[in-house]
């Protein structure tokens, strides 16, 4: 009798060391998971500056209109009508440059800011002497935040202002 209550006693005492083991990694390696995780986002979200710059780089004569779709699974999307540009923004675990220091790459300015244990990430594709950034044809600004699908965005070719700057167009479908 003696035997089988410490065979009990032993297998709750295996279990309970397992569950601290298990506790223990995952209170390593999920911040971790969500660093590289917030990673992929910062990298996929400046490719799809990339893909808007060579869009309305490449739009063609007035008229032409493009199509591009675009997923967010975290932070935010801004079309900034009055500015002349597209930023991408997003709270993140991982910092992606160096804390208060601008970069270009390849056409984007980014900087990451320090906020508590998180990172604030910006990451900037400026068309203010280029291009002029519309909204419904208006100077307004559009934003897209976290969505379960994508967003199906047109940007069209409308002509040109009268300071000579493309006027290119943002229509959300």
């Amino acid at each position: 009798m003696k035997k089988r209550g410490q065979v009990w006693v032993e297998t709750v005492i295996y279990t309970l060391i397992a569950f601290v083991i298990i506790g223990a990694v995952l209170a390593y390696a999920k911040p971790k998971i969500q660093e590289m995780q917030d990673k992929t986002l910062i990298e996929q979200s400046a490719k799809i500056l990339q893909d808007f710059d060579n869009i309305i780089s490449n739009i063609g004569e007035a008229g032409n209109q493009r199509e591009i779709r675009v997923e967010i699974k975290k932070g935010k999307l801004i079309v900034d009508g009055k500015n002349n540009r597209i930023v991408f923004e997003i709270q993140s675990s991982y910092a992606y440059s160096e804390p208060d220091v601008e970069f270009n790459e390849m056409g984007i300015v980014g900087i990451t800011k320090k906020a508590g244990n998180f990172f604030n990430v910006s990451l900037t594709a400026d068309y203010l002497d280029k291009k002029n950034i519309s909204y419904n044809n208006k100077d307004e600004n559009l934003y897209l935040t976290k969505s379960s699908t994508d967003y199906k965005l047109f940007l069209k070719n409308i002509g040109t202002d009268e300071g000579g700057l493309t006027i290119i167009d943002f229509k959300l479908n």
